[in-house]
């Protein structure tokens, strides 16, 4: 039935018997009982305690505008857009905290990984395509995420040369949060300062 309902309308009438088959069978099916399946729904209700479900009222709320004129204040002209306050001791106090924190820690070059830590980091993530999109065109939660995934994949590519700095961000979860807390405010902030300093 399908096949000559699909062939008779694309081809040219040809067979009258072949229509008179067409027309019979189509009126025959619906007549016709419906072959017997499983019926896979079967019991699906009585398993299921419809009792023990109730429609529950957790709260309504009526929000109703006033009828009285509206007015919106002016934008405030305090803050912004104007040029920051020039951090000059990032870098030692990223030290001397460090130092506080994570003195105890027997590192084989210390002045290496502070070097790492201070710049070779903050560096790579900074470039990290996803990261500086997300800075741009999302906001803050968003950003500290792709951080995140950038630090640690700056961290594995240190891996090589620098073991203990992995071991010590793998395996310390304070170093691993001190890091990830220093490593975001040096970019993110940065970028939102050089966005004021251009805009």
């Amino acid at each position: 039935m399908r096949t000559y309902g699909f062939l008779a309308s694309i081809l040219p009438y040809s067979n009258a018997d072949w229509e008179k088959l067409s027309i019979f069978l189509n009126l025959l099916v619906p007549k016709l009982p419906a072959p017997k399946e499983e019926d896979l729904t079967q019991g699906i209700l009585e398993a299921i305690d419809m009792d023990s479900y109730r429609v529950e009222t957790r709260s309504a709320l009526s929000i109703a505008l006033s009828e009285e004129e509206g007015e919106v204040g002016p934008v405030p002209t305090s803050g912004g857009g104007r040029m920051p306050e020039p951090q000059l001791d990032r870098l030692s106090n990223i030290l001397r905290e460090f130092n506080d924190l994570f003195g105890n820690i027997e590192w084989k070059d210390e002045d290496k990984i502070r070097n790492v830590i201070a710049e070779e980091i903050p560096a790579k993530v900074s470039s990290d395509k996803t990261y500086q999109n997300a800075m741009k065109n999302s906001g803050r939660v968003n950003a500290r995420i792709e951080h995140n995934k950038a630090l640690e994949k700056a961290v594995i590519e240190l891996l090589s040369d620098h073991t203990e700095l992995f071991k010590q961000f793998s395996n310390n979860p304070s170093f691993r949060r001190w890091l990830s807390e220093r490593v975001f405010s040096m970019t993110y902030d940065a970028s939102a300062d050089k966005d004021v300093e251009q805009g």
